[in-house]
């Protein structure tokens, strides 16, 4: 497929769509003539290629139909911010958490051959140099020669995520899974790459090409500092179209969104572990390539003994956390809530059979917004709750974090804490609280709900419904006596299925339903699926109804 659109018009797209709604921007740029060559070797129509992961394929987007739609990337009803099979056929498979491409392309590849009619699509599967160190992919390349069923690999190496750890990715790496290699391939030059990827094509066996490209490529900004543009909010971008026609944007002025004078729930997380270090030097934090993302830079300049990072591997993070707890010491890891689910078998055999103290600092813990249904937070209360002694906390406000902390460290047991994305509710920004009344309706509100539970309980004021909210802080166990009042609600920032209101036994429910949950700002996906403040209030005014009515009738 050759294309109309150059790539400096693709990055002009990028700059422009990201500047405006917030996005992946470094991995992206770094991976446009990839994109290009790929289109023009294959046909994403009937071929199938799959990225680990979806963040460097913005301009894939843009090649393949979505380019008139680009503009609302991130938005409610719009462009999805990951790779989704349900917006295009050309996304061969989903692409959010890192890792699973070549599983999935094997898979793929091994459907096709039994399935297909006639010619037998190619399967590609591109993967970041960071993701490739994952253990599902290289699960998945010690098992390509065996299936026997050909995949091309296409490692799009930028050598940002894997410096640190010295990854050398050659010829020799892959022949010891039995594959042939080639490159290093220049990953800006699309003619080289096109090349690369024909002599892949006809190869009968599953093969390597190796592109080395530049995370943050035409824009300075990110070229320098790509860590810092890998995702950022919207920020103020002009001569757009000035771009230069070799892709460069030197002519682009741009501003860094400067960040909220209020701290996030992470600034406050990360300022809490610094404290808790100071005092106790067995405190020490574990993450899985999300230092940045947590909080923790700080922790790691001044800690550096302390502080491992071992890369997109949550099972082995939270393993290796189990050890430095066997050992004496005390782990934190500090994970995405979409990430810690990758690692749940460890979590209860590593961890909790074991009693170990060990702290999850479960970051990005609900709704996130823009970052869609690959990435929300929904499911680590249902999923920890069942889990052996582990006990699970939700902090109301920034002020509790410290002391959240704090008991979680010194408890004898495995403890998590959860908290969500974004601004952090300070303590004198919440409404003080009535006790609970007798016969009324009780709102249980769950860590981040409490400010949302003050607005319900105004609303049904305004219909002369006496309500009372009552923060949660401790979901597992439960820190909160009987009550008498005529109706109980619950309302959480996680799935209702398996989660508090159930264990509570809450005659309503309010959080997320069984579904997948698509991308938008919180108020727009609250609204969607009738969990803002206005819906709720109403749901409960509705219920009181009926219960009147059966009780006069």
């Amino acid at each position: 497929m050759k294309c109309a659109i150059t790539p400096a018009q693709v990055r002009e797209q990028i700059l422009s769509a990201v500047s405006a709604n917030g996005g992946h921007l470094a991995s992206s740029l770094g991976a446009v003539e990839l994109a290009f060559a790929l289109t023009e070797v294959f046909d994403p129509a009937v071929d199938r290629v799959v990225w680990d992961v979806g963040h460097q394929a913005y301009a894939w987007k843009i090649l393949t139909g979505r380019a008139e739609k680009f503009h609302a990337l991130r938005l409610h009803g719009g462009v999805a911010p990951f790779l989704s099979p349900s917006e295009s056929d050309a996304d061969a498979f989903i692409s959010g958490h890192a890792g699973v491409a070549i599983a999935a392309a094997a898979g793929l590849a091994a459907g096709e051959a039994r399935l297909a009619h006639g010619k037998v699509p190619q399967v590609v599967a591109v993967v970041g140099d960071a993701a490739l160190m994952n253990g599902e992919s290289l699960e998945a390349l010690h098992n390509l020669v065996r299936l026997g069923h050909k995949i091309i690999v296409v490692l799009n190496y930028n050598g940002h995520d894997c410096t640190d750890s010295g990854c050398a990715f050659t010829a020799d790496f892959f022949k010891v899974f039995g594959l042939p290699y080639v490159g290093p391939v220049d990953g800006h030059d699309v003619e080289a790459l096109v090349k690369a990827l024909a002599s892949a094509r006809e190869c009968e066996t599953s093969i390597v090409v190796h592109a080395v490209t530049q995370k943050g490529k035409g824009f300075p900004p990110a070229e320098a500092d790509p860590a810092a543009w890998h995702c950022v909010g919207p920020f103020e971008l002009a001569g757009a179209a000035e771009v230069k026609s070799k892709g460069e944007c030197d002519s682009i002025l741009h501003t860094k969104p400067s960040p909220s004078a209020a701290s996030t729930w992470s600034d406050w997380f990360g300022e809490a572990m610094v404290a808790a270090a100071r005092r106790d030097d067995r405190v020490c934090a574990v993450v899985a390539a999300m230092k940045e993302g947590t909080g923790l830079s700080v922790f790691a300049e001044e800690f550096p003994g302390r502080f491992f990072d071992v890369g997109i591997c949550e099972e082995m993070a939270v393993t290796f956390a189990a050890g430095l707890a066997k050992a004496g010491m005390r782990p934190v890891v500090a994970i995405y809530s979409t990430f810690l689910q990758r690692a749940i078998d460890q979590i209860q055999h590593d961890v909790c059979l074991q009693h170990l103290p060990v702290v999850f600092a479960i970051d990005r813990a609900g709704c996130v917004g823009a970052d869609g249904a690959t990435h929300h937070g929904l499911y680590d209360i249902s999923l920890l709750r069942s889990l052996t002694g582990i006990r699970i906390f939700a902090p109301i406000c920034a002020e509790d974090m410290a002391a959240v902390l704090d008991d979680a460290l010194f408890a004898d047991g495995p403890s998590a804490i959860r908290y969500p994305k974004g601004e952090a509710v300070r303590r004198n920004g919440l409404p003080t609280v009535n006790s609970q009344r007798e016969n009324g309706v009780r709102i249980l509100a769950v860590g981040d709900q409490v400010q949302k539970a003050i607005k319900v309980k105004r609303l049904l004021a305004n219909s002369d419904i006496a309500a009372d909210v009552v923060p949660v802080d401790r979901v597992k166990p439960i820190a909160f006596g009987e009550s008498t009042a005529k109706l109980t609600v619950a309302m959480e920032n996680g799935v209702v299925s398996g989660g508090f209101g159930e264990s509570v036994g809450a005659d309503l429910k309010f959080g997320w339903p069984d579904a997948a949950i698509g991308h938008g700002t919180v108020d727009e996906l609250e609204r969607e699926f009738g969990f803002d403040a206005e819906s709720v209030a109403l749901k409960i005014a509705a219920h009181l109804r009926k219960m009147e009515e059966r009780y006069d009738g």
